[in-house]
């Protein structure tokens, strides 16, 4: 039986649908490529690491703290680390590892806090400066350069003192100046992709500017800020100690990183006791450096052409 010719139909190239014609949103593929990326960065995944322990071990906190932070027992004054206490005691004969332990509850809790509330108002504030532009772009952005040249230290213990004492309030100011880095982010994202042939072609099948911002520009426009908000968790663990330190922030009997290093430094002045402000300075420079290391590797994962 002779063979029948089998015809051919040339392929029309695929003419995408306005509707479809933004970049689609990273496929299971792209996320195992990225991941793939991620891993082969040995500090990222060390960085990851500490982080999953860090945050496992603040929320067992209640459960594998072998005192109360606050407990006070002046016959254990300022003991030495050893088995009974890890990490030794301070003057009022509290446990050093579990104020630690608390202390790192209170830095996630902030850092997290912090990121969401920032990373919210500056996506906003960023996003609508940069597709609105003109007015809106600059009373937002001659904001922001107040904010960002305002000392940053400075501005959180003006917003302190104005609230009141306590960690909510350390909260609020850390988000009223840490949004402006995250808005500036947006904006650049924003000018840049605005007039992209995606959003040109939704904008001419008359989709409204809240559905372009939030559908097509967003998605494709996140990926610094993304980024950027690991970075912030560690610069407010940073402030939020750098304003204990200060005896700003939560009340003096808190067990916080920074006031316990205040309080450390000042009995070595008189005993000489170390141990008491090494190790809570080692905690904000292990917590930092894991979310620094965590950032940097999502930037090369995210972004192979940033190495």
């Amino acid at each position: 039986m002779p063979a029948q010719a089998v015809l051919v139909e040339p392929v029309e190239p695929y003419e995408p649908v306005p509707e479809g014609d933004a970049p689609k949103a990273p496929s299971h593929g792209q996320f195992a490529d990225m991941w793939r990326r991620f891993r082969r960065n040995r500090l990222a995944m060390l960085g990851l690491a500490v982080v999953v322990i860090l945050i496992a071990l603040a929320l067992l906190q209640p459960f594998i703290s072998p005192y109360d932070p606050y407990d006070q027992n002046l016959v254990n004054s300022l003991q030495s680390p050893g088995a009974e206490h890890w990490f030794g005691t301070d003057v009022l004969g509290r446990d050093l590892f579990s104020g630690m332990l608390y202390g790192l509850q209170l830095a996630l809790l902030v850092g997290l806090c912090t990121m969401l509330g920032s990373m919210l108002l500056g996506v906003t504030l960023g996003a609508l400066a940069g597709y609105r532009g003109r007015f809106a772009d600059g009373l937002i952005m001659r904001t922001t350069d107040i904010f960002l040249a305002f000392p940053f230290l400075v501005g959180a213990i003006l917003v302190v003192r104005t609230f009141g004492s306590g960690v909510t309030q350390v909260i609020i100011a850390l988000v009223i100046l840490g949004w402006p880095t995250a808005a500036r982010l947006m904006r650049g994202q924003m000018l840049a992709l605005r007039e992209a042939e995606y959003v040109e072609a939704a904008r001419s099948i008359g989709a409204s500017d809240s559905r372009i911002v939030v559908r097509h520009i967003l998605p494709n426009a996140i990926q610094p800020v993304f980024i950027y908000s690991f970075t912030s968790i560690g610069v407010a663990v940073v402030a939020m100690a750098s304003l204990a330190y200060l005896g700003v922030g939560v009340p003096p009997d808190t067990p916080e990183w920074g006031r316990l290093i205040n309080q450390g430094i000042e009995q070595v002045r008189v005993d000489g006791k170390d141990f008491l402000w090494i190790f809570p300075s080692a905690a904000i420079c292990l917590t930092t450096l894991a979310f620094a290391f965590v950032a940097d590797g999502l930037r090369d994962a995210l972004d192979p052409k940033l190495r």
